[in-house]
């Protein structure tokens, strides 16, 4: 990099970060990591256990962002030390690294203030469901769970396997697993609605291009925090033997639970765990989860009068397209994003899609706020 680029550079991404300091408003988010650690010192502050976890959640989330913009700051200043040695003909050699790495983090800190609704720090329940089409459609589904699974594993999150029915021929029918991790849900969000591959499928012997469908729904994992209560009557509850892996003991009794909302008509299964009342437990929690993710939808179409929002869930809705012939090209239809370099999305390389869908999300939240 040439001293004139990278004297351009830290001058355009210091513009960047005082925009970034006005917006997070520093000086109050001190005051209020202040005013939370004086609530965490009172000796009664734990006698209320949800109430006492709302707080450390909220606590470490603010520091989080202190210690990312102090962070950003402090590789900014160490840029600046690197051009005063540029312009003095010393040389760097961690010069192309260093600004490599600050970018990636002032991205990522850019992206991450957008999330600021109450639950975007939750983990995710996420469903994938084929379209119509069979063994096709089966097999599309299978590609995205590999593909939601790789960007997991890549950020750090812990995944769980709630729920795995397996495809006729190839492929699955339908796919229930758990991500745990900070903010799962405010990035995975960005994946919820309809999915379209178009390829030359791999099961047509004669080699014609088919077009398939699949949809992802991402469902907050809510924590103790948030209540919500559930008449047993409206409940439904189905108890069968497991067809997934597991061992002997699952397979070989009614450990399966399957769930029905009678007045929403949602379903939920889980089969993953060998205990009944373990599968039982956890199908009613991702149940809760998407009743309340419910809630929160009717909610936001209330306030803006907008039924198909960004912020809509609704897997009438196609968000993406993933086009294997008769071109390479993933698209995403809300944001208009897009990269030839289809192999590199379906290994679960979406930052870039996520990050502009946030941004995407925000803006329209903030002109249904002021409409």
């Amino acid at each position: 990099m040439e001293i004139f680029e990278l004297k351009t550079f830290i001058e355009a991404s210091e513009q960047k970060v005082e925009s970034l300091r006005k917006h997070l408003d520093i000086e109050a988010l001190k005051a209020k990591i202040a005013e939370l650690e004086t609530q965490t010192y009172a000796p009664s502050f734990w006698d209320d256990h949800v109430s006492a976890n709302k707080v450390i959640m909220e606590l470490k989330d603010h520091k989080q962002k202190l210690a990312a913009y102090e962070d950003i700051l402090e590789r900014l200043e160490n840029l600046k030390i690197v051009l005063e040695l540029l312009e003095m003909d010393e040389t760097v050699e961690s010069l192309e690294k260093d600004v490599r790495i600050f970018t990636d983090n002032l991205d990522a800190f850019e992206v991450r203030l957008y999330l600021s609704e109450d639950y975007d720090p939750l983990g995710a329940v996420i469903e994938i469901h084929p379209g119509a089409g069979g063994t096709e459609s089966q097999d599309w589904a299978m590609m995205l769970y590999r593909m939601l699974k790789r960007y997991c594993e890549e950020k750090g999150y812990q995944f769980e396997l709630n729920d795995f029915q397996e495809g006729t021929e190839a492929g699955l029918k339908s796919v229930t697993f758990t991500v745990t991790g900070s903010y799962a849900f405010g990035y995975l969000k960005a994946e919820a609605g309809v999915h379209r591959l178009v390829r030359i499928s791999p099961f047509d012997a004669s080699g014609r291009r088919h077009t398939s469908f699949a949809s992802v729904n991402v469902i907050p994992d809510i924590d103790d925090s948030i209540t919500i209560d559930l008449n047993e009557n409206d409940l439904k509850i189905d108890t069968y033997r497991s067809s997934g892996a597991g061992g002997q003991s699952v397979n070989t009794t009614d450990s399966a639970v399957r769930i029905t909302h009678l007045p929403t008509k949602m379903t939920v299964t889980c089969q993953n765990e060998r205990s009944q009342i373990k599968n039982r437990d956890k199908a009613l929690k991702i149940l809760k989860g998407k009743l309340y993710q419910l809630e929160l939808q009717k909610q936001r179409e209330a306030l803006t009068n907008m039924r198909n929002t960004s912020m809509s869930n609704a897997f009438g809705s196609q968000i993406r397209s993933y086009v294997l012939h008769p071109y390479a090209m993933v698209k995403d239809h809300r944001t208009q994003v897009e990269t030839g370099n289809v192999q590199k999305v379906l290994d679960g390389d979406l930052d870039a899609f996520i990050a502009a869908y946030l941004k995407y999300a925000a803006k329209e939240i903030a002109d249904a706020d002021s409409a």
